[in-house]
Parts: C-alpha cells; sequence; structure tokens
C-alpha cells in the first residue's frame, strides 16, 4: 500500500478457528480431546455473566501459550459449542500443543 510517499506492507495476522464443546461448572479445568473434529473441554466457572467464557479464553490461552488477546470466540457466546479464532498459531502448532497437555 502506498500513499503520500509512503509505502506500508500490512501482512494479515494467520487466524485458526477451532469448534469447541464447552462443559461449565466442572470440578476443575480440563481439555478432554478432540471428538469428531470438535475439542471437548471442562471449565469450572459457572456459565453466568461470560464468566465461563474469560475462562475458557483464559484457559486456553495458557495450554497454547498465547496471549488471551489472541484468542476469540468468533461464534456461540451464549453456547456450549463455540467457534474460537486463534491467531499467530496454526492447526498443527494447536493440535501439538493440546496434545502435550
Amino acid at each position: 500500500m502506498q500513499r503520500d510517499g509512503i509505502t506500508a506492507v500490512v501482512k494479515e495476522k494467520l487466524q485458526t478457528k477451532i469448534v469447541t464443546q464447552v462443559q461449565p461448572n466442572a470440578r476443575q479445568n480440563e481439555v478432554l480431546g478432540f471428538k469428531d473434529g470438535v475439542l471437548h473441554v471442562r471449565i469450572a466457572a459457572p456459565p453466568v455473566g461470560g464468566k465461563a467464557n474469560q475462562e475458557l479464553l483464559k484457559f486456553l490461552s495458557a495450554i497454547l501459550g498465547v496471549s488471551k488477546t489472541s484468542l476469540t470466540i468468533e461464534k456461540g457466546v451464549t453456547s456450549r459449542r463455540k467457534s474460537i479464532g486463534i491467531i499467530g498459531l496454526t492447526l498443527d502448532q494447536i493440535l501439538e500443543r493440546i496434545q502435550r497437555k
């Protein structure tokens, strides 16, 4: 892109989406694994006032080694099935990091 003689290179950030099935009110946060292409996760927080969503993003950011701002809930904010956007990781990197935990 060029404007007023200044050239700027804009690189779109890599974003990978995964589908999760969330079980709130669990004893502890844990990843159960993938089943039929959906990542099943238990979250200890209750599904009230967005607490479970916040805890899900915090938990996934710790597992994946990315900041919470690199994760977004693309679809399913009020549903147990959510589409999560992850910036900066490929699907292979995501799968590897989830399997390590």
